[in-house]
């Protein structure tokens, strides 16, 4: 059983992308990635204030589980919002049609794990833009809803 020193662990920032869509900067401690697995990931993301997770999705073959850990983080699931504090958690199961995505109103970062199936294949629908992602392992294609191949 290796052990995983918060300290050692491989940091993932975001690209210009992120935060040219207005979504703002975070950091993401990729535990499971240092840890060799893959069946699941496991990681704990920390959003500054005003920050947000990114575009609102839902998985075909993903499941997807969040625990705050410091700080209050909103879920924004459909219309819906719920603002959790360290200890709540939510779950976003697979192939539920519905797009949520995380977001710090709060003046202090807000810190979470989370926890996802790393299915070899998967489509991530953008409930909030037209766009699909079609992942299959390593490969990544990007699409309309029509099905039309679009730069990202």
């Amino acid at each position: 059983m290796p052990v995983i020193r918060k300290s050692d662990v491989s940091l993932e920032y975001p690209t210009s992308a992120h935060i040219a869509r207005g979504f703002g900067e975070f950091t993401a401690k990729l535990y499971s990635d240092d840890g060799g697995l893959t069946q699941f990931g496991a990681f704990v993301e920390v959003l500054p204030p005003g920050s947000r997770s990114g575009n609102a999705h839902w998985h075909e073959h993903e499941d997807e589980f969040i625990y705050v850990l410091e700080g209050t983080l909103r879920v924004c699931e459909g219309d819906l919002e719920h603002d959790l504090l360290p200890g709540d958690a939510a779950a976003f199961r697979a192939n539920h049609p519905v797009g949520h995505f995380l977001k710090n109103v709060s003046s202090h970062d807000v810190s979470y794990l989370v926890v996802g199936t790393r299915a070899e294949r998967d489509v991530v629908h953008l409930t909030d833009e037209d766009g699909v992602l079609h992942r299959t392992g390593k490969t990544r294609v990007w699409t309309d809803t029509k099905g039309q191949t679009i730069d990202r």
